[in-house]
């Protein structure tokens, strides 16, 4: 900073403080002030504070964004960051987020208000994105050092950052290279300053080998100076990438101290749905799931699905139980009748065998034999469309049809001794639930019916619909993620045959559906069939699905009974995710796993609060050792805090939430008697040395205004991992099952079909128009 920038600072911090924030700290030189908790970030417009924020989003962190971009945004100064509530000095932020060091180049007062603030306050500042220099403590990027794009590299946690903000992870923090061609990242790696001024220091909390050297440079590192602590991030990211996703949870905790609302969980269950049924196949000739609605009309069905085994039942339990992870199993109890039927016998040795070993997972009723729950379908046509009256008027499943699926499957469990939640449920298909482009609305009786048996959370798609949502007055969604674990493939062979039918152009042999769509990219080569389910899908497949976990992101998976059959393919997928996952983090923060009732409830509780916290009804602060949030009547209170944290109720104390990630967090409700939330801390944070007036009346000078950073493309749009990835290019899910059908051999994509019409058939068929009482719905299970 220029000679007479240091005295412009100076000035405007005298006049500040003479105004205003000397005044707030003269209420004592022992009483702790009131900090509000809220987060306060300034944004300029830049994907890394956009990605602090969402994760303060998701956590359900109160904050507050001031825009750089904004001609009319609030000027901030002390008024704006300080006041006295009551004869007592508040700090309205505990925290605050900057673009970098100082990204103020035209009002040194603003960023001299901030500094003077976080000093006298004891609140952190993070710097989301800044070049490696003397102002943030380190030395510049060269001579031992590098400045460039860090695709690729391995990035890890130093022993502070363990012992710190980061002690969840074992210590790797690798950074993606999802494309070759696009530069994904960018970054400084640079070396501490070897002589700072008394009382400052610069500790490195994740660093990274300085390519050509023996040394490593810093990434992320806690800048102490001047009274207060900055963490210095001079990498860019997005809120997508990996290599944030490690760190966001540390970075809130860093920022916050710990003690901040709002929490985060790394969530993963999976949903094997379809279990006892049987599952058509994919045609790896006709490119297309004869006994499928996305066949042209008149394909003969093949007859040959794809059902687990009685060996096939076995492993999985073995495979649990190595794991260490249990499914969900998604059962049509109807499956296992026909399945007798069809084999003229009274007895089913796969059901038999997952009944016995039924406490080994969780159990979801998924209608007795699978039927489509929605709109009447006429498959004559591919896409199929509804079934239209006399009159014009939709056609739907009657809400006795849909009932007796209900009831007749809980029924089949009760007569064979499988205990199901009976509160949850998952229609064939998500069937029922609106349907686009074919059903613009939900079939108007499926509320009804899933009040009158009394299910509380019902499943949804989520690549059609991605939050939760009300189905009548008494049921809510659980919406769920699909895999590329394809329903109609048994073999390695057939998912590669098909994942390049839908992911490939139709210059190279596909079926050209990934170039008419805006959001999706094709292939630049067909998969080997023989190798390309292991060595490209798998992990992609695992890639973005790790990348949902560690998003505090309650929406389960789903895949079919079929994936653990024949070459069971289901497998290497998961034993990637839980295999990466837990090489990254330590044992204190395990992957939670929770049943479908528990998600909604988790979801439902995540609606109210940040209702709550939108509406300005939320009032939460923390003075010395003590926090104390006020909510609206009903609404539970989420929170993080320190080890060691109690509930204060009335008469004694309670523990408070459960431990994960080296902190205290969950769910919190006032006591009896009690119409706010009081938190104990084990121990007061650090008092701030300046609420003593002779200290607050010291100016702390302003850093130099920060150079803008360079930020990659593949940074300021996210690139997805590949083809697949929906989560980054949001899109609808070409997943068969799930979104726009895949048309097959003879199909055009305009979803025209050419053929001969077809009879009738029972559930999902090949065409003609089903009937309402045509329920049995054996084959084309999703």
């Amino acid at each position: 900073m220029g000679r007479a920038t240091r005295r412009l600072a100076a000035c405007a911090a005298a006049v500040l403080l003479a105004s205003g924030l000397q005044s707030t700290l003269a209420f004592g030189d022992t009483t702790p002030p009131r900090i509000d908790l809220t987060v306060l970030v300034v944004d300029d417009g830049g994907p890394s504070v956009a990605a602090i924020t969402a994760e303060l989003k998701s956590q359900g962190t109160p904050y507050k964004v001031v825009s750089l971009n904004d001609p009319n945004r609030p000027v901030i100064n002390s008024a704006f960051l300080s006041d006295t509530v009551n004869g007592q000095p508040r700090g309205k932020f505990q925290g605050i987020v900057l673009p970098n060091e100082n990204p103020f180049p035209n009002s040194a007062a603003e960023m001299t208000a901030i500094a003077s603030y976080e000093a006298a306050f004891n609140v952190r500042q993070i710097d989301a994105y800044t070049w490696a220099s003397p102002a943030v403590g380190l030395n510049y990027a060269q001579n031992p050092g590098f400045v460039g794009t860090l695709d690729g590299f391995q990035g890890a946690t130093t022993t502070a950052g363990t012992s710190g903000p980061f002690g969840y992870l074992k210590g790797s923090v690798p950074f993606e290279d999802n494309d070759p061609n696009v530069s994904e990242s960018y970054g400084y790696l640079a070396t501490p300053l070897a002589t700072l001024p008394a009382g400052a220091s610069f500790v490195p909390l994740v660093d990274a080998p300085i390519p050509s050297t023996t040394t490593r440079g810093s990434l992320v590192g806690e800048y102490t100076h001047d009274g207060r602590k900055e963490l210095v991030v001079t990498f860019v990211y997005n809120q997508y990438q990996q290599q944030y996703r490690l760190l966001a949870r540390g970075m809130v905790d860093w920022i916050t101290q710990g003690v901040h609302l709002g929490y985060d969980r790394n969530y993963f269950a999976a949903h094997v749905d379809d279990v006892f049924l049987a599952d058509d196949r994919w045609d790896t000739v006709l490119k297309c799931t004869p006994g499928d609605v996305t066949c042209p009309p008149g394909t003969p069905d093949t007859a040959n699905p794809i059902r687990m085994t009685q060996a096939d039942a076995q492993y999985l339990k073995q495979w649990q139980t190595a794991n260490n992870f249990t499914l969900d199993m998604v059962f049509n109890g109807g499956g296992s009748e026909d399945w007798k039927a069809d084999h003229a016998t009274t007895v089913d040795p796969t059901a038999n065998q997952m009944i016995a070993d039924q406490n080994s997972y969780r159990w979801v009723n998924h209608t007795y034999t699978h039927p489509y729950l929605g709109c009447v379908q006429d498959v004559s046509v591919v896409p199929w469309k509804c079934t239209k009256d006399a009159a014009g008027n939709t056609v739907w499943t009657d809400q006795n049809t849909i009932s007796t699926q209900i009831k007749n499957n809980f029924d089949w469990a009760t007569a064979n001794g499988l205990k199901p939640d009976p509160q949850v449920l998952v229609t064939g298909e998500h069937s029922g639930l609106l349907t686009a482009p074919q059903e613009t609305s939900d079939n108007p009786y499926l509320a009804p019916a899933l009040a009158a048996n009394g299910i509380k959370f019902t499943a949804s798609d989520a690549s059609r619909e991605a939050g939760q949502r009300a189905v009548g007055p008494s049921t809510l969604t659980v919406p769920r993620y699909p895999m590329n674990v394809f329903y109609n493939a048994g073999t390695a062979k057939e998912e590669a045959d098909e994942y390049n039918w839908i992911y490939t152009s139709k210059a190279n042999g596909g079926s050209g559906v990934c170039e008419n769509n805006a959001n999706s990219t094709c292939l630049s080569a067909p998969l080997d069939t023989n190798t390309g389910y292991q060595s490209y899908i798998v992990p992609l497949e695992a890639r973005i699905d790790l990348g949902h976990v560690l998003s505090n992101d309650p929406r389960p998976h789903f895949i079919h009974q079929s994936n653990l059959s024949e070459d069971r393919i289901l497998y290497p997928v998961l034993e990637k995710i839980l295999g990466t996952y837990r090489a990254l983090h330590a044992d204190n923060t395990p992957i939670v796993n929770l049943g479908e009732r528990e998600l909604g409830q988790e979801f439902q509780k995540r609606a109210a609060w940040n209702t709550a916290l939108a509406a300005g009804q939320v009032t939460a602060y923390r003075v010395g050792n003590t926090v104390t949030v006020n909510a609206p009547s009903g609404v539970q209170v989420q929170a993080t805090m320190p080890t060691g944290t109690t509930q204060k109720l009335a008469i004694g104390s309670t523990a408070f939430g459960s431990s994960y990630a080296g902190t205290l967090s969950g769910w919190v409700a006032p006591g009896a008697l009690q119409s706010s939330v009081t938190l104990q801390l084990a121990s007061a944070p650090a008092a701030p040395a300046a609420v003593a007036p002779s200290i607050a009346a010291k100016s702390v000078p302003a850093p130099a205004p920060a150079d803008k950073q360079v930020v990659p493309q593949g940074v300021a749009t996210p690139v997805p991992a590949g083809p697949s990835d929906t989560t980054r290019k949001p899109a609808p899910s070409l997943v068969p099952g799930s979104g726009t059908p895949v048309p097959g051999k003879g199909v055009a994509a305009d979803g025209t079909a050419h053929g001969d019409k077809a009879a009738a058939k029972n559930g999902k068929a090949s065409g003609g128009t089903v009937s309402t009482g045509s329920t049995t719905g054996r084959s084309g299970n999703r």
